[in-house]
């Protein structure tokens, strides 16, 4: 969870670390321009990670930084405390390696070196300055990590506190990368020093005309790219999509994950139009940022103008997640995660982190898959391709509760995976994912407007309830959990009637107790009854086990 952003003097608050029993545990610093962000991770044996901490501090580092190119002694004394704290908090969790780089204002300011040094001596921190291409591509690796891009092509913005980088790429490889002196803090520095009043449209377009002179050869590269999908990440984008969704939510319902740049004018129109401190106070805003937020406002309008974007998905990666995944690929597991896609992996992500039965959870997966498959193939229901795949992830995650408890399992895995912020998934697919996980333990129906669905999509809802239907025939089938039934699949005996044959490797009269219990809700959902027909195929283990009890 990530500590709260604070501004001078910094304030850490840190809860009692779980330190790590297996596993290398490896630290990330980022050192911006406007914060000081820290990610501690588990890595196992297996190239899988858990996340141990983030943490992030506002430190200004920046202030009054970009005229004379000169970091101010109290910005880097600031950033000095924080990154003591963040690496006695690493060695707390046991960490074996600290990786921390400088990016923007540390990069131009001529005064680097002893900020370095200071840091080598004060913190205990090696610290590598990173060029704006560097970042950008590193950028790149963090947020394109956390999303299912596939072959298409997506402009990737992120707006500092220094600079703006732009990337574009697909799911394995960047194209184009570029870092723009546009920032946040930079911009304010130079054109609103000392603004407490409302910031007049005269001043605003003049921002936005330095935008755009800096911005042109960017613009120029890009304007003949196929560019799918567009986006952004950085505090100031999480800021303004936090605001847009806000300020438009009494008119309609909005994504809160996408930011359109309609909504954006509006929103700048009126930040624009307030003091310093009323700004500060506007719906969605982080205070801290209100004095730089119209100039991050004013770089994001105009890459979204001269782009022609007319909405940017935000998401929470960054920097930090680029480092991680830099470090990953160059492991000796970089084979194995290429071979897994980003919602695979996160989905094992978070099965790992939970401690599930892995055995289980992808015994049960390709059951369900199977189930799947032969309902499709015979016609009793329409079934999407994306259903499929949302089957077989929650099919992996169903069980994860059981960490925390036995009974109200299902309750829990819905909550953890709720809260999750699953790589490559929308909203919208980790609640179908959270409530089937849910509903897979019930015995009964699941009812239309369960409070659960409030918000979701009457396709959505329609997908829990037939797919949980499967889910609970192939949790049911390895009830023993001893990898009883080698396969299944449906046929039709009559218009009435679907025959469920299970191939057994020994008696099963467990899992097929369990099936006949899911009878009367597959016939509610499915229209069919359901009758059960084993096919025994003992394997050569257990005919070998029951020849010696004979002997």
């Amino acid at each position: 969870m990530e500590a709260e952003e604070n501004v001078i003097p910094p304030k850490i608050g840190f809860s009692k670390p779980n330190k790590a029993s297996e596993g290398r545990v490896v630290g990330f610093i980022d050192i911006g321009t406007n914060s000081v962000r820290l990610l501690l991770v588990q890595i196992d044996r297996q190239g899988t990670f858990r996340y141990l901490t983030k943490q992030k501090e506002t430190v200004r580092l920046g202030e009054k930084g970009f005229i004379d190119r000169i970091l101010q002694p109290a910005a880097m004394q600031r950033a000095g405390l924080v990154c003591k704290k963040f690496v006695e908090l690493a060695r707390a969790y046991g960490a074996a390696e600290l990786i921390a780089v400088a990016t923007s204002a540390t990069r131009d300011a001529s005064n680097k070196v002893q900020f370095l040094e200071m840091l080598k001596n004060k913190a205990k921190l090696e610290v590598c300055p990173i060029s704006g291409a560097e970042e950008a591509r590193l950028i790149y690796l963090g947020v394109s990590s956390g999303l299912r891009i596939g072959a298409s092509r997506a402009l990737f913005i992120d707006i500092g506190g220094g600079s703006t980088e732009i990337s574009l790429g697909d799911q394995k490889h960047y194209y184009y990368l570029n870092s723009l002196n546009l920032g946040a803090i930079r911009l304010t520095n130079i054109f609103l020093p000392a603004e407490k009043g409302p910031v007049s449209q005269k001043r605003y377009r003049t921002i936005k005309a330095h935008v755009k002179k800096i911005a042109a050869p960017a613009v120029k590269s890009l304007s003949d790219q196929k560019i799918t999908w567009a986006v952004g990440s950085s505090g100031t984008i999480e800021t303004l999509g936090k605001m847009a969704f806000f300020y438009t939510q009494g008119a309609e319902r909005k994504n809160p994950e996408v930011l359109e740049y309609g909504d954006l004018k509006k929103v700048v129109k009126e930040i624009c139009a307030l003091s310093l401190e009323e700004r500060g106070k506007f719906p969605g805003i982080n205070s801290h940022r209100a004095d730089i937020i119209i100039a991050g406002a004013a770089i994001l309008e105009v890459l979204m103008e001269e782009l022609g974007l007319s909405k940017i998905r935000i998401s929470k990666r960054g920097l930090r997640e680029g480092l991680l995944e830099d470090y990953l690929s160059k492991s000796a597991h970089s084979d194995l995660r290429a071979q897994l896609s980003v919602r695979k992996r996160s989905v094992m992500q978070l099965g790992l982190t939970c401690h599930f039965d892995e055995t289980h959870a992808l015994f049960v997966a390709r059951l369900a898959l199977e189930l799947f498959d032969s309902a499709r193939a015979i016609g009793i229901y329409e079934f999407r391709d994306e259903e499929r795949e949302l089957l077989e992830y929650a099919a992996l995650l169903h069980d994860i509760g059981l960490l925390l408890s036995y009974d109200k399992h299902h309750a829990y895995a819905y909550h953890i995976i709720k809260e999750s912020n699953l790589a490559g998934f929308n909203s919208e697919e980790i609640e179908i994912l959270a409530n089937l996980a849910y509903f897979h333990k019930k015995t009964g129906g699941i009812k239309k407007k369960d409070p659960r669905f409030e918000g979701l999509k009457k396709s959505s809802v329609k997908s829990i309830r037939v797919l949980s239907a499967l889910l609970r025939l192939a949790e049911g089938l390895d009830r023993s959990r001893a990898g009883i039934i080698s396969h299944v699949r449906f046929y039709i005996v009559s218009t009435k009637t679907v025959v469920l044959e299970m191939h057994a490797q020994r008696e099963c009269q467990l899992e097929l107790w369990e099936v006949e219990n899911q009878i009367k809700y597959f016939k509610k959902i499915f229209g069919y009854n359901l009758s059960c027909k084993v096919l025994f195929e003992p394997s050569p283990r257990y005919l070998e086990a029951k020849d010696e009890k004979r002997t």
